[in-house]
């Protein structure tokens, strides 16, 4: 019986990898590849084995930065290749492609690729923590990366630039460019706008960083002039240093300026009531998830000035783009929005067309199988 290649998907939250990678780990088992999902328990795991792959947990805790206690994380990291003898690992999030590169290298695994899906807290942020921790994980990448066989792919041309332009990888050549993670275009379909008051719609964690309360400084401004409804979808993140107390959600939805709806399963049907969708981002995003699910769900978009954004929005083709931390000008953005249905239309219908042309998990899926194909091919 021929072996099937197994490849290992991993990651610093469960969440994660089944919000952005289940669509790869089946396109991956159709093609006759083995996956593996490798991370930390969380509530997704059961829906990860619901769809028929198998889970390894990975003890590691996200908010650690206690040396000792990511030693640890390391060694399990790395008993967990050893005993499974993957042919490949793919690390998503700073601290899986960090240790999944190491324990590759300490146990001898051939072929690995670690994605960059936006440079997050670390590299975003001047505080005091961000500072220190940005200086110890450059050193790390620049230790990690340097495995002869790991590949980096980036999601958008800004973070791809400041890894080489940091010397944080030994050669351009071991990164490729792919845009986002795919989107079912079958799932995010066009559909008429609902009636009723308009919606603008807000779907990611709850973090400041999203820019959560920069959208709700422009409801405010916003609702001085037009009856609409802002809505955030998602969860907190107690891990995150970011992360907005339920309180303030509840607080905000006690003096009517937002709807917070939480977390909802169906995310497609939340792109279906909304008409404007938006992201204030304050950090370098990959390329958005959100935004990539909004536009083919044929919805105007608005999102900050930010790398990851920017490499998806064409300024007044399929949405508009605003400077950080900027309520004014959000506000000033979703106003045109709000008051002309028309261009909402025009906008969404070009970003459901650009969708289709680059962003569908298909496309996505198969460029990222050429990456592992090529990998392996080189053993």
């Amino acid at each position: 019986m021929i072996r099937m290649t197994k490849i290992f998907l991993t990651a610093n939250t469960d969440w994660y990898l089944y919000n952005f990678r289940i669509s790869l780990a089946e396109f991956l088992r159709e093609k006759n590849y083995e996956v593996v999902f490798i991370s930390p328990k969380g509530k997704f795991v059961d829906k990860i084995i619901e769809r028929g792959f198998r889970w390894i947990e990975w003890e590691l805790n996200r908010k650690s930065t206690n040396p000792f206690s990511e030693l640890i994380a390391l060694k399990n990291l790395a008993k967990i290749f050893k005993n499974e003898k993957p042919d490949l690992v793919h690390n998503h999030t700073i601290k899986s492609c960090l240790y999944g590169t190491l324990a590759a290298r300490i146990v001898g695994i051939h072929s690995v690729v670690n994605s960059i899906t936006g440079r997050g807290y670390v590299f975003s942020e001047q505080d005091k923590k961000a500072n220190f921790l940005r200086g110890i994980v450059k050193i790390l990448y620049r230790v990690a990366l340097n495995h002869p066989n790991c590949n980096l792919i980036f999601e958008n041309a800004n973070d791809q630039k400041y890894f080489i332009d940091e010397k944080l990888i030994s050669s351009s050549e071991k990164t490729v460019l792919i845009k986002g993670v795919g989107v079912d275009e079958n799932l995010f379909a066009p559909t008429e706008e609902p009636k009723g008051k308009p919606i603008i719609l807000l779907a990611s964690r709850m973090l400041w960083e999203k820019g959560v309360g920069v959208l709700v400084d422009a409801t405010k401004i916003l609702k001085q002039k037009y009856d609409f409804i802002t809505v955030l979808a998602g969860e907190p993140d107690p891990s995150n240093p970011g992360s907005i107390p339920e309180s303030t959600l509840r607080m905000w939805e006690k003096e009517g300026l937002v709807e917070w709806w939480g977390f909802q399963a169906e995310i497609n049907k939340v792109y279906q009531k909304s008409h404007i969708v938006t992201l204030p981002t304050m950090y370098n995003e990959g390329v958005p998830t959100n935004l990539l699910e909004a536009s083919s769900s044929s919805r105007a978009i608005v999102a900050s000035d930010m790398p990851g954004c920017t490499d998806f929005i064409i300024e007044g083709e399929n949405g508009f783009l605003v400077p950080r931390n900027d309520s004014k000008s959000l506000a000033i953005a979703l106003e045109k929005l709000l008051k002309d249905p028309a261009l909402r239309n025009q906008m969404g219908k070009i970003g459901r067309k650009m969708i289709l042309q680059n962003y569908t998990k298909e496309i996505v899926n198969t460029k990222t199988l050429n990456v592992f194909k090529k990998l392996l091919l080189s053993k």
